[in-house]
């Protein structure tokens, strides 16, 4: 699931996915600063995404209905 990293602290974050905000650990993409997009397997950034084709991949999972259920969990 991609996010927008809001804030950073060491190791951790802040992840905005559309508008639900999680803390996440941001020990495996050290490179990841506030205002990237990263994508997020149960609590952990495992890569940097570029900004378009973060905002293409929320796109489709709004289109799909229930597609961005996982986020509230």
């Amino acid at each position: 699931m991609p996010g927008k990293i809001v804030t950073r602290d060491g190791d951790m974050g802040t992840v905005d996915f559309d508008g639900l905000r999680r803390e996440v650990c941001l020990s495996y993409a050290p490179e990841a600063r506030p205002g990237d997009y990263v994508i997020v397997h149960v609590g952990f950034a495992i890569s940097v995404l570029d900004e378009d084709e973060a905002l293409r991949t929320l796109a489709v999972l709004r289109a799909i209905p229930g597609g961005l259920d996982e986020i509230s969990r």
